[in-house]
Parts: structure tokens; C-alpha cells; sequence
């Protein structure tokens, strides 16, 4: 089994690929199989963003392992104006959806009931087939409602302590 705990800085070139969807590049622990068939186990820290299309990783055995962001099933988004596709954005992150964002159009996972609400809206929907590469947050710690006081991720609750001048 080839055993993977550590990210690395951009390799010029690499021994192995690891082709994952982006719910398993969200994840710190996974077993996978390399592009040549091999067994993987990543063994990641917590609490690190996801792996993207061209991260690069070491195995134990001293390996270089290049990240490839898997194909899958995306509704991309368009609209007739800036303004309608703002607010289907809107609308999707008042869901929590993860959005990947382009100039014009903005890409989600496949989901009929989201398509559903998208088509409501207005905006144009087509399912493509393509890597996904979702925003990861203005945080930089994914999904987050002001927990204050944890080491990885900390910023100042001002909207919620409320009788507190600032």
C-alpha cells in the first residue's frame, strides 16, 4: 500500500497520480487507488483545505504523487444578466452549496432539486461532464458560523455578541 501523510510545494515531476472527485479531495483520510492500480492510503492532517487539480504529495517510500481532479457531473449556470446570476448565486449559497465560479457562469454538482430551483430563477442550466473546483471559502476553513477560540480557525464574533461596542 502506498502511504500518503505529507503535502508538498509544485514538483517538476511526479511518480504517480491520484485521480479524485472532490469529495475525496475533501478528505484528510481515504483509501483510493492510484491511477496504475495501487492501493493508497492518504493519512492527511485535519483541518487543511482541500486537494486541488496539481497538488502534490510524498508517500512514505519517498514517491511523488500529483493530484488530478476527477471528472464528474456538474449543472454549469448561465444567465441573461450579471444581475441573474448573481442572485442564483445568492440563492445557492443560502443553501451551502459548493459553487465553482467563472466568468459568466458558475458550476455546482449535479442535483435535480437545485436545477429545479435554478430553473425558476430563470438561469440557464446544462449538465457537463468536468473537474470540480469549488471556491473553498472566504475563510479559508470551509464551512464556519464564528467559532471563536479554536486554534485553526478564530476571527472575531462581532455579530453575535450582542451588547458589545466595538
Amino acid at each position: 500500500m502506498l502511504v500518503i501523510h505529507h503535502r508538498l510545494d509544485a514538483q517538476p515531476h511526479w511518480d504517480e497520480e491520484l485521480h479524485l472527485t472532490h469529495e475525496a479531495r475533501s478528505k484528510s483520510r481515504l483509501r483510493c487507488f492510484s491511477a496504475n492500480g495501487e492501493d493508497v492510503g492518504l493519512f492527511l492532517e485535519r483541518g487543511q483545505p482541500p486537494l486541488r487539480d496539481g497538488d502534490f504529495l510524498r508517500a512514505e517510500d519517498g514517491r511523488i504523487v500529483r493530484i488530478v481532479a476527477h471528472p464528474e457531473a456538474l449543472l454549469h449556470v448561465t444567465c441573461e444578466s450579471s444581475f441573474e446570476l448573481t442572485r442564483a448565486a445568492y440563492h445557492l449559497g443560502n443553501r451551502h452549496v459548493a459553487l465553482q465560479l467563472g466568468d459568466g457562469w458558475l458550476r455546482l454538482l449535479d442535483d435535480y432539486v437545485l436545477k429545479g430551483m435554478l430553473d425558476q430563477l430563470g438561469a440557464i442550466t446544462c449538465v457537463i461532464e468536468a473537474p470540480f473546483q469549488p471556491e473553498h471559502g472566504a475563510y479559508g476553513g470551509g464551512h464556519h458560523h464564528s467559532h471563536a477560540g479554536e486554534a485553526e480557525f478564530s476571527y472575531a464574533p462581532r455579530l453575535h455578541q450582542f451588547g458589545v461596542r466595538v
